[in-house]
């Protein structure tokens, strides 16, 4: 878990020409009972983005009126944001690692756009 985190990843695939990068954060896993959820949310890069994000980390660090206040900034600055659930049945019977992945995959279908690796420019030679 980072504790102080920062947008030095997302930079850098930005610079090879990633345009929409999302990210996943879950909820969830540690409860003995209940569902396990995730959240994707899509980042684009623009100005004033770390100003815009400052405050927010991973789900666990902070307290649910944080989460709270932090919600409207990210959903306004996001153009997308998804998510998902399994159920506490699906993790009795798929286990919590692979409940947690099908919650992911859930989140990112819930996208209402994808973020898609760059096309590579070919050099006509």
């Amino acid at each position: 878990m980072v504790i102080n985190p920062d947008l030095r990843f997302e930079r850098r695939l930005w610079r090879s020409g990633f345009e929409l990068i999302a990210g996943l954060d879950e909820a969830g896993r540690g409860a003995l009972a209940g569902p396990v959820a995730v959240a994707a949310v899509v980042l684009m890069n623009t100005p004033h983005l770390a100003r815009t994000l400052a405050g927010v980390r991973d789900s666990k660090q902070l307290t649910a009126l944080e989460r709270e206040r932090l919600t409207p900034s990210i959903q306004r600055f996001s153009p997308a944001w998804g998510i998902g659930f399994s159920s506490a049945e699906e993790i009795d019977w798929l286990g919590i690692v692979a409940a947690t992945r099908l919650a992911a995959a859930r989140a990112l279908e819930a996208l209402p756009l994808l973020p898609v690796q760059p096309r590579r420019h070919r050099r006509s030679g």
